[in-house]
């Protein structure tokens, strides 16, 4: 049959379309081709989990998944990236805090987290432990608080930069106590870890990961943990509640996956499914509890309401703060 003869038969069986145009507005199916996860850091647990979430994700999909680091601006250049990206949910982001926190922090952004991406999964929770240079004749949170009371920012401590769980913890534990020490901001962990080793930043809010072996070797010494409960990790370090006998503390780094807004829901529901399923999966749990994680796992709508919680409460503890951009 001719393509004449094909056109007049259809049209005589009362098709508004040829079946090759039919064909063509069929949804493609999903994954299609290569999958992105995007890291907006260059190391750090983001990195690891994503990394170890790509091998897995690659046979479950049935296409590679490759893992592409775009850092910069606190987060944002990556950010941003994935935002403007093709909503097909073949490219994605992997991120935390700073999705929320930046919107207060920066006078503008070329992105709206909560308009322009959308929530996929949560991945996993990271606390962090306040600590001390031991040099510094402090011996629990009470004494530290006092000091950051009577003497305000006399102290340094150094984080990541603006936004990260280490500055918010900081400036939440100011809003509720008082204490006020000095914001340092670092490109990284690794100088930051180097020079509070060195005494050069007193106080530490660092994550527990980072912050682990110099607590057991005696180079740093822990004063509490800024989650609501005790890690295993370091079972006998109060949390911040416990140490200040109050019950409204909390402030736990935390990571995500989210893919650009208006991507197909049916491609949000593949990666979700697919994702959870690791979670039972005893050695990528081994990888997020050896970085120092919680797995999370669960709904699109968890991790929704997570991040809008805490855009609200973190968003007031920057604006109480003053706090900017580095």
């Amino acid at each position: 049959m001719n393509r004449r003869d094909l056109l007049k038969y259809s049209a005589q069986l009362g098709l508004a379309t040829t079946p090759l145009a039919a064909m063509a507005q069929a949804p493609a199916v999903f994954p299609s081709k290569t999958v992105r996860i995007v890291v907006p850091a260059l190391v750090g647990s983001s990195d690891i989990f994503a990394r170890a979430m790509a091998q897995r994700l690659a046979p479950a999909l049935g296409q590679p998944v490759v893992v592409e680091q775009k850092p910069g601006a606190g987060t944002n250049i990556g950010n941003d990236f994935v935002a403007k990206a093709a909503p097909d949910g073949h490219t994605v982001l992997i991120n935390g805090l700073p999705l929320v926190t930046n919107q207060a922090l920066y006078a503008s952004l070329p992105y709206n987290t909560m308009r322009d991406l959308v929530p996929v999964i949560e991945v996993a929770e990271v606390t962090n432990v306040i600590t001390v240079h031991p040099s510094l004749n402090i011996n629990n949170l009470k004494e530290l608080v006092q000091l950051g009371r009577n003497e305000p920012n006399k102290l340094n401590h150094g984080t990541p930069g603006a936004g990260s769980s280490g500055h918010l913890a900081a400036e939440l534990l100011a809003v509720k106590t008082g204490a006020k020490f000095t914001h340092v901001p670092y490109q990284g962990n690794a100088q930051a870890t180097n020079d509070h080793l060195g005494g050069v930043l007193q106080v530490g809010f660092v994550n527990l990961p980072v912050a682990l072996q110099f607590v057991r070797a005696g180079r740093l010494k822990a004063l509490a943990v800024t989650g609501t409960k005790r890690s295993p990790l370091l079972p006998d370090v109060p949390t911040v509640n416990e140490a200040l006998g109050i019950n409204d503390y909390e402030l736990v780094g935390w990571f995500g996956i989210l893919a650009p807004s208006k991507t197909p829901p049916e491609a949000i529901a593949r990666l979700n499914a697919e994702i959870n399923k690791l979670f039972r999966d005893p050695g990528f749990l081994e990888v997020i509890r050896g970085a120092g994680g919680d797995p999370l796992g669960g709904t699109a709508a968890q991790l929704e309401a997570r991040m809008r919680r805490d855009e609200a409460r973190l968003g007031e503890v920057i604006r109480l703060s003053g706090a900017k951009a580095n």
